[in-house]
């Protein structure tokens, strides 16, 4: 019998992707952070994803109207959360490129993780 369920270069960097973008959010979110702190919390961030394989390129943002508007007056921090933060990630598998984000959709009110293009490093 003929197996024709194999993966794609496509699916292993959309998994990829997947991947890196789902352990950015569940390891970072309740990290503490204040306005003193947050560029540092960023580059942690992009430091640790970046480290992973596949990984091309990162950038993360971290709303600071969001933390300026939850810092807790007697102790100076809060918490991140997935609402504050904007990601871009690039995966490279093999040829395929493919970039996602993260960001707060208002309309959902949910922090939404998308695929935004994928195409073939031979283009880019």
């Amino acid at each position: 019998m003929k197996n024709n369920n194999t993966t794609s270069d496509r699916d292993n960097a959309l998994f990829e992707a997947g991947i890196k973008l789902g352990a950015l959010y569940h390891q970072f979110t309740g990290s503490p952070v204040n306005l003193r702190t947050v560029k540092s919390l960023e580059t942690a961030i992009e430091e640790s994803i970046s480290v992973q394989p596949f990984v091309r390129d990162i950038s993360v943002s971290i709303d600071r109207s969001i933390i300026r508007s939850k810092i807790n007056s007697e102790f100076g921090y809060c918490e991140l959360d997935g609402r504050m933060l904007d990601v871009r990630i690039t995966i490279r598998y093999k040829s395929i490129l493919a970039d996602v984000s993260l960001a707060f959709d208002a309309e959902l009110d949910y922090p939404l993780m998308k695929i935004d293009r994928v195409y073939s490093s031979e283009m880019s």
